[in-house]
């Protein structure tokens, strides 16, 4: 099926129904079919069309939204545009693109008039929320130079539909090619994972141009209304749950953690909650069975990546209930359409509990990198994706990610996985994040450094994070030092950039390993 299929579903429930919900603005199924359909019609008239590549620089935004969904009525190919990544990143994303269209926000107007320079003929630019200079003309005005309605676009499963930036922020990033099927895949496990007897109402917290606007196209097939804010901020999100009787939501481990801390966390009612997924990095127990006591038993937590999206594996609220001690540190089991194994570093797959990278295979994983054949070939190994991640798995099957492959700190000849000390720090009452790194050291070559972001009102404890580490993982896992900093750099999914903390430890050196 065409992604713009998957709305159509959606609008056969009413037209009169509410489809998204951008502050006071109710917009009808109805109105945006109409929208999308002038939007695509007008993309044509300007000579775009199958395979065209159509960019959305906004915020949060309905309009923005359906500017993304009249990209796939018309056929084009959606490259999404972070309005949180640096300009270096965004202009490097629409080169290695060939982008023909930018669809921008007035607040973004000076950086999207220079990224208007990189842009492929006929180098269209449209303000979607008023006239911009230069005659560039507003969303309104635009949808007026469509005469005819855009051809159908075509259908298989190979035919290319969007392309995801893998996440860099220093302009490097690769871009993952997602087809039709990609799509199919993925719109079927979400259904299959997140089953919902009415249609759903989700809350588009984060950046529509990642998880949140992904899943939102999802939720579109079964008839959803999307609530969609701003911005991320706690008090917005925890209002909103309660005045739209939100369904679904999806929030990185980092978002979790600030809904936790805010002190109005437990004056809000969540009883609409029927699924708040976690996914983006492993969340700490101890946090996860925290935000099951305040928000009920809708907690669950997906794993994927833009090369294979959201639903590699998928860890349900029932699994969690049922199982052990030990689960509540799983992301799941693989989905229907998805293998998912352990691998050894000379390619044979490893059997239960066995440490080495995840790998997956299947529908959901993603053709290539696009225009990389370099980048693809080194993810691909004997028929299966390397994901960069280490982990294992369980004899149940459950998956385990203890860390990533570039993220191991190597101290004295042992291998210390950050993100096992990371779950045990978070279990700390004072603590809110962190972020464990290897530093320069003399004696070990490299020393495990933890940086920690406190909650509110809390104190340091350095001598408490260390022994508290030493006590559950022993003494070559605990940090040899902690730094308490009072934000720690986090990417526009809302990932801590660990690179740049590290980066900055390692400054001088004449190498970056111990």
């Amino acid at each position: 099926m065409r992604v713009i299929d998957y709305f159509r579903q959606g609008l056969r429930l009413g037209a009169e129904r509410i489809a998204f919900i951008d502050g006071d603005l109710h917009v009808t199924w109805g109105e945006t079919a109409t929208r999308v359909e002038r939007i695509a019609s007008a993309l044509a008239a300007s000579g775009l069309g199958v395979g065209s590549r159509v960019a959305v620089y906004s915020p949060n935004d309905v309009l923005a939204f359906t500017a993304i969904l009249a990209t796939f009525r018309l056929g084009a190919i959606w490259s999404p545009l972070n309005a949180r990544n640096s300009a270096e990143a965004n202009r490097h994303f629409l080169q290695l693109m060939q982008c023909h269209c930018l669809f921008y926000h007035s607040h973004l107007e000076a950086e999207a008039l220079a990224l208007g320079a990189v842009l492929q003929a006929p180098q269209l630019l449209v303000c979607i929320d008023r006239e911009g200079p230069d005659g560039i003309p507003s969303l309104a005005e635009f949808m007026q130079r469509g005469t005819a309605a855009a051809p159908e676009p075509p259908d298989g499963n190979d035919i290319l539909a969007s392309v995801f930036p893998t996440g860099g922020t220093t302009g490097l990033s690769k871009a993952a090619q997602w087809t039709l099927q990609t799509w199919e895949t993925l719109v079927s496990t979400f259904w299959q994972c997140l089953p919902a007897a009415e249609p759903p109402v989700h809350l588009v917290a984060g950046p529509m141009t990642h998880a949140a606007g992904v899943l939102a196209l999802c939720a579109l097939a079964g008839g959803a209304t999307n609530v969609i804010l701003k911005k991320p901020d706690p008090a917005q999100i925890m209002a909103a749950i309660e005045a739209h009787r939100v369904t679904h939501l999806y929030l990185p481990p980092t978002l979790v953690y600030a809904l936790l801390d805010h002190r109005d966390v437990r004056r809000h009612e969540y009883t609409s909650l029927q699924y708040m997924v976690v996914a983006a990095s492993p969340i700490a127990p101890a946090k996860l069975r925290e935000a099951m006591e305040v928000f009920g038993t809708v907690l669950c937590q997906c794993y994927g990546q833009a090369e294979a999206p959201m639903f590699m594996t998928f860890l349900p609220t029932r699994d969690l209930l049922s199982g052990n001690d030990e689960r509540w540190a799983s992301c799941g089991r693989s989905t229907l359409a998805t293998q998912v194994a352990i691998m050894a570093p000379d390619g044979s797959l490893l059997g239960p509990g066995q440490r080495g990278e995840i790998v997956a295979k299947g529908n959901l994983v993603v053709p290539a990198y696009h225009r990389n054949a370099e980048a693809t070939a080194a993810v691909r190994s004997q028929g299966w994706h390397r994901t960069g991640d280490v982990g294992y798995v369980d004899a149940a099957g459950f998956v385990y990610i203890v860390d990533r492959l570039k993220d191991m700190v190597i101290t004295g000849g042992f291998n210390v996985f950050s993100a096992e000390v990371e779950q045990v720090i978070l279990s700390h009452p004072s603590v809110r994040d962190c972020a464990v790194i290897g530093v320069p050291d003399a004696k070990w070559g490299e020393a495990v450094k933890a940086i920690v972001e406190l909650k509110e009102g809390a104190g340091e404890d350095e001598a408490g994070i260390i022994a508290l580490v030493k006590e559950r993982l022993g003494s070559v896992h605990a940090p040899k030092s902690v730094e308490f900093w009072r934000e720690l750099p986090r990417s526009p999914a809302g990932k801590i950039l660990k690179r740049e903390i590290r980066d900055g430890f390692w400054q001088g050196q004449t190498r970056a390993v111990g």
